[in-house]
Order: structure tokens, then C-alpha cells, then sequence
């Protein structure tokens, strides 16, 4: 007879504090997870309004982000982002022990499957969740409620690590896994620091059928260590409240009050009260000392019942300035059902809810968590109360309405992250901590139908070969095939190889593929460039390991991946010229001019890699065949790129009304005015389509 989930506990928070601990020992390692920083997000959605001087003076702050907090979105599996800060890196210090409050709301185990629904021109598409972020979207493990405990228990171990001595975290859950994930967050933070479980009511009705409505979550509040940061918060009294509660009048100063006990639990002597003993009752003390007793009999603060028994006079006047000292139970927080803060994502929070959690448990200035990011609520409450903030989210769409959003409210300067060598962790943890590069190639090349060469001229494991007919010659073609290491991005240096080894490796070769996982932003200029009929670059499935490790093995996974062409952007000629007027800034007297740029193309070479069924296929492709430019969702320019990391300081996304009223399209030509440069200057356009895929164009822009 197969145990039961309660049987099952124990050695669920016994493999996840071993999977925690292999993670806490890899940090101290020299291959580390890191952070790659994608982009440094200067918020200016409105380009006709941008300060130059203001965009300067806020990257110069990001030169040196090394020397001050920035905060952080980052995409990723949170497991892995947790790994990153906990290890810290050559800019950022490691954040053991430094986050002040840590707020998560896991997928619940629903078993839901959170679509993502693009709206397009004329069309809605749905797509289905990718296997990398099922996690976020699907909630469909395969043992139910145990691999649920046993995604999350690891996660809150290293959440443990992250907070402060004086930290507390709230888990938000609802009645499918609530009262299990209580009893492994009492194995992990300790029964004696639980608070609280509160019930937050979440919406006025809901009819269930055969049962009483199921209208509330709860959120599950410990604290770290012995003491904790927490502010009591206040709301308004009602009008019911004050009719019902303060329901005595004084008669020596007219003012209304409610008897509160003056005992609490446990044991004491009596007190004298109008000069007469009066012992507790049983089980309880006096909450005050004879002389405080003394004082508020003095100030007539002191009720007598009728039956003699002493209570302490609340009145109502005190009351209305400071109001109601808020209990464990929510019900005065609805979510906002029109505004803007409404943005269509399924399992958004509204602000109110994170502006009472962050309020109460953390400092003007601390530091606030949130590893499943969803729509950024808790980044964006954060932000504008002072806290400062990290906030993680394994789908793309997610990390997409959060950086929008974030923009949307003129946020101060933040870092957009990636995982570093996401392919590399999935493969340890398919494959074991012991695995090579090579290995992950002979698994690639395999699934792409290419047998290895020799070794003998095949060192690194990453080559292999195909042998097939020729389109329409009737005679036999060999094709070289090269898997690149997810170590490194696959650009020009990686292509020409791959012609010169198909020139003349073991007498040369028909054709080349290459196969890579990450590419350099210039990607598409240089296949452009290149112009060679016999080169093709093909994306190796970032979801690949996951899709392994679900099927169970190559066999299984054989004939069912794709390995998708890449999109790619292409833009008119950059117009650089003097800026209009003066072409000074009136307030520095700086030099200024003006860069204009203009979208021309964007190619999504393979719709059929994105998870859609056949009719929402047919419907993308009739958008791509008539306004290929309608699929970006967001892009920014870079006026001053480095090669390295890429600070946007003009932004546009789709929504946004600050350029122009259309919300399902962006502005296609960007006005960027900045400082005057001598001799040319190297200008980064990027783009996010509404899937999620990038691609950058870089161009030298000669001299005005």
C-alpha cells in the first residue's frame, strides 16, 4: 500500500534539505551560478518629454552599480536565481542574510494551466506554457501534492538563508496545499517562530456548488530568528465599527468608550482597586502594576461593572486619529476590478495587499524578496514606499509585464537579469554534477539526427555528421553538423570555424549547421555578412534538459524536437544630426543632438517552434505575412552601447499611451536626443517580441 502524503513528509523535507545543502556547498565553488545583467532599464516611456540631463545623471548612478544597490528583475527558475545571490558576484556582494522581508505566491497546485493569451491586430492567440515554465503556468506534477512539496521545500530553505536574523517571510497558499506547506515550513523556520496564518478574503462571493464559498487565502508569516521587524498597521474605523464597538458613554466627559481587559494569561497577585483587593480570575494576571492601577483610577480610565469588575476605558477619540490596530483576518482589501492597476494576468495580487505586508514588515529602506514575481506587485509596492527590491519569475510573459510595468511608474533605474549558464545547471541536475560539456553536445546532436565523428578529429565531442540526397540532384550530400557549449555565446568567431571545418575537415563537406543556445546580439548581421547558401544556424531549445528530464530519456524525446531558425530585426539608416534650437541643454549648457531610429523589419523565422496548436498557428503567421512589426512588444535603444551591457534610456512597449494612443502596436520610430559625442558612436536597438524572443541590431553611426 503506497504511503500516505503525511507518511511521505519527512523524507520530502529530508531530500529537500539535501538538494539545498548540494546548492549552498556549489556556491562556495569556482563555477558558481551567476547573474548575466540583460539590460540596464532607465525608465523614459515618454520620449517627446525626455531630460537628457536626467537620463545622464541616472547612468552615470548605473556606471558604478558595483558601489550602490540597483534592484533587480530577474527570469529565471527561482531556485537557480536564489544559488546566484546567495553565491554573490564580482558587482554584488553575496545577500546571505540580508533580505528584510521575503513575500511568494507559489502556484498553488491547482492543477490550473495558466495560458497566455497574446493579443495581436485583429487576433488572439493562446499559447500553451513551455516546459521551462510550467512551474509558473501548469501546476501539473506528476505526483500531485508530493512534487509540489518537493519543488517548494528546497526553495524555502534557501529563502531561510537569504533573510536577516530580524526577517520574516509570507508564503501565500490557499486551501489546496496550505496545511501541508505549514508543516515543512515548521520543520524549516521552526514551529516557535510561526506568527501568523492569516485569512485575507479575496474576493465577495463565489458560488461553489455543494459547499460553502471558498472566498479567502491565507498567508502562512514566520520570522527567522528570535526578534522581528514589524510595525502594527492601522486602518480607519467604520461607521459600524464605532456604532457597535464604542458603545458606552462617560457620564463625568461625555466621550464614548468600550471596556477593554486589563488581564492577561498566566498568573499574578491581586490588585487593589477604590481601595479593595481583587484577585484575577483564574488562569489570568493584572496586565498593569499597582502604581500604573493607581494612575488610571486617578485619571478616571478605570470602568467598573456591574458586578465590581474593573476594565480599562478605550475611548473613541483616541481611536480616530490612529484607528483600528489591524488582526489577522483581511477582509477590507478586495482586488481592484477597473484602473491601471488592473493588467489582465491571472493570478494578480492587488497593491493594497503587498502595501499592508511590506508596511508592516519592512524598514524604509530594507531590502524585499519576491520569487515568483507574476505581474510585479510586490516590486512595484516596494518601489514606491522606499524598499528596495528583487523580484524573480520563470516566464518570459511574466518578466515582460513587470519590466513594463516597473517603466509604466517611472521606477528608478534597474537591472533586467538572466540566469548565467542556465543550460549548464539543468544539465547537473539531469545528468549529475560530474557531466561534461561534451556530453550535453552528444545528446544535442543526437536529438538533431547526427551521428558523432571520430574521435580522432572529434576532440571535443561537439561535432557530427548527416548523409543524405541532395534536393533534386539525385546524388548523396554530407552535412557537418556543430553543437556550441551553452558556455559561451555562438557568434562570428564560432561560424567561421564551422565554414572552415566544412572546407576542409576529412575533405571537406557539402554543408554546415550550427546549432547554439546563446548568440551574440549580432548575430543576424553576421550570417548577413557571411552570405554563405551553406552555413545554416539553427536555436537549440533553451527547454531542452527540462523536456529530457520529463520524458525520460533520448529515446523518448527522438523525432520531437525542433530546432528553430533565428528571428532577427532589421532598421533603416540611424539619422544623426545637431539637436533643433540651440542645441544646448538649458540648464548645463551641454552640446546636443539627436538620434533618430526607425523599425523597418522584424522576422520570426519559426512560428513553429512557439507552442501553438495548428489554428493559432495559421492565425500568427496571417499577422507575420501583413505587419511583421505588430509582434514586438518592447524595445529600447542604447545610444552609447559598450558591447557589453545594454543601458536603455528610451523605451517603448506596447500599452504604453506616453507615445501614442494604439495598444497592441509599439511607436516605430524613436526620437533620442543626448549629449554630443565627438567621432562615431556605436547605437544597440533591441526588441522583445510578444513571445518573448530577442534580437538586437548594433550600428556604428558616423560623425554629424
Amino acid at each position: 500500500m503506497p504511503k500516505s502524503l503525511l507518511e511521505q513528509l519527512p523524507e520530502i523535507v529530508a531530500n529537500g534539505r539535501k538538494e539545498a545543502e548540494k546548492i549552498l556547498e556549489g556556491i562556495e565553488s569556482r563555477h558558481r551560478v551567476s547573474l548575466q545583467t540583460r539590460e540596464v532599464v532607465l525608465p523614459a516611456k515618454d520620449s517627446a518629454a525626455q531630460d537628457w540631463v536626467t537620463a545622464q545623471n541616472r547612468q552615470a548612478q548605473q556606471a558604478s552599480h558595483d558601489d550602490a544597490w540597483t534592484n533587480r528583475l530577474i527570469y529565471g527558475d527561482n531556485l537557480l536565481a536564489m544559488a546566484a545571490l546567495l553565491a554573490g558576484d564580482d558587482n554584488t556582494p553575496s545577500l546571505r542574510g540580508k533580505v528584510d522581508l521575503i513575500y511568494i505566491d507559489p502556484p498553488f497546485d491547482s492543477k490550473a494551466d495558466y495560458r497566455t493569451k497574446v493579443n495581436l491586430p485583429g487576433v488572439e492567440l493562446e499559447q500553451k506554457p513551455t516546459v521551462i515554465e510550467q512551474f509558473a503556468y501548469s501546476d501539473t506534477w506528476s505526483d500531485g501534492t508530493a512534487s509540489y512539496l518537493a519543488m517548494i521545500t528546497p526553495r524555502l530553505i534557501l529563502m531561510r538563508e537569504l533573510l536577516a536574523d530580524t526577517g520574516s517571510i509570507y508564503v501565500h497558499l490557499d486551501w489546496h496545499v496550505g496545511h501541508y506547506v505549514k508543516v515543512a515550513m515548521d520543520e524549516v523556520f521552526g514551529k516557535e517562530n510561526f506568527l501568523n496564518e492569516i485569512v485575507w478574503q479575496r474576493t465577495g462571493a463565489h458560488n461553489d456548488a455543494g459547499k460553502f464559498g471558498v472566498v479567502h487565502d491565507v498567508l502562512m508569516l514566520y520570522r527567522k530568528g528570535s526578534t522581528h521587524i514589524f510595525e502594527p498597521v492601522y486602518v480607519p474605523l467604520s461607521d459600524e465599527h464605532q456604532s457597535t464597538r464604542f458603545n458606552q458613554t462617560d457620564v463625568l466627559n461625555g466621550k464614548r468608550f468600550f471596556a477593554g481587559p486589563i488581564t492577561a494569561p498566566g498568573s499574578g497577585p491581586p490588585r487593589a482597586f477604590r481601595g479593595v483587593e481583587i484577585t484575577p480570575p483564574q488562569g489570568r494576571h493584572w496586565s498593569y502594576s499597582q502604581e500604573n492601577i493607581d494612575v488610571l483610577e486617578a485619571d478616571n480610565k478605570i470602568y467598573y461593572s456591574s458586578t465590581g469588575t474593573p476594565y480599562l476605558k478605550q475611548y473613541m477619540d483616541d481611536y480616530l486619529e490612529q484607528g483600528r490596530r489591524v488582526q489577522s483576518v483581511w477582509v477590507d482589501l478586495l482586488p481592484a476590478k477597473t484602473g491601471a492597476e488592473i493588467l489582465d494576468y491571472a493570478t494578480q495580487k492587488p497593491e493594497k495587499l503587498l502595501d499592508r505586508i511590506i508596511r508592516a514588515s519592512c524598514s524604509e529602506g530594507g531590502l524585499v524578496a519576491d520569487f515568483n514575481g507574476g505581474s510585479g506587485t510586490t516590486a512595484a509596492v516596494a518601489e514606491k514606499l522606499g524598499r528596495r527590491w528583487i523580484t524573480t519569475d520563470l516566464g518570459k510573459p511574466a518578466c515582460m509585464i513587470m519590466r513594463k510595468r516597473l517603466i509604466d511608474q517611472d521606477a528608478k533605474p534597474f537591472l533586467y537579469q538572466a540566469i548565467g549558464d542556465y543550460q549548464v545547471e539543468a544539465a547537473k541536475a539531469m545528468l549529475g554534477r560530474d557531466f561534461r560539456i561534451g556530453d550535453l553536445s552528444q545528446i544535442v546532436l543526437s536529438l538533431y539526427g547526427a551521428l558523432p565523428l571520430p574521435p580522432d578529429v572529434n576532440p571535443q565531442r561537439n561535432l557530427g555528421q548527416i548523409a543524405g540526397m541532395a534536393f533534386g540532384a539525385g546524388k548523396s550530400s554530407k552535412t557537418l553538423v556543430l553543437a556550441d557549449s551553452p558556455n559561451k555565446l555562438t557568434g562570428a568567431a564560432t561560424l567561421k570555424k564551422a565554414i572552415a571545418q566544412r572546407d576542409n575537415l576529412m575533405g571537406g563537406w557539402d554543408r554546415v549547421v550550427v546549432l547554439g543556445w546563446n548568440f551574440e546580439p549580432s548575430i543576424g548581421e553576421t550570417i548577413t555578412a557571411l552570405n554563405d547558401s551553406r552555413l545554416e544556424v539553427l536555436v537549440i531549445p533553451p527547454d531542452l534538459m527540462d523536456r529530457l528530464k520529463k520524458k525520460g530519456g533520448i529515446d523518448k524525446l527522438r523525432g520531437q524536437v525542433r530546432f528553430s531558425s533565428l528571428q532577427y530585426l532589421t532598421i533603416h539608416p540611424i539619422e544623426r544630426s545637431p539637436s533643433t534650437g540651440s542645441g544646448r541643454t538649458e540648464s548645463s549648457g551641454e552640446r546636443q543632438e539627436t538620434l533618430t531610429v526607425k523599425l523597418k523589419n522584424y522576422v520570426l523565422l519559426s512560428p513553429e517552434a512557439i507552442n501553438l496548436d495548428d489554428a493559432n498557428r495559421v492565425k500568427l503567421q496571417a499577422v507575420i505575412n501583413q505587419e511583421p512589426l505588430a509582434l514586438i512588444e518592447y524595445w529600447a535603444v542604447d545610444p552609447d552601447y559598450d558591447g557589453r551591457v545594454f543601458r536603455s534610456v528610451w523605451q517603448d512597449y506596447r500599452g504604453n499611451t506616453a507615445n501614442d494612443e494604439d495598444a497592441l502596436r509599439v511607436v516605430t520610430q524613436a526620437v533620442v536626443t543626448v549629449a554630443h559625442k565627438v567621432g562615431p558612436r556605436k547605437v544597440c536597438v533591441r526588441v522583445v517580441d510578444v513571445f518573448g524572443f530577442e534580437a538586437e541590431v548594433v550600428v556604428m553611426v558616423g560623425v554629424v
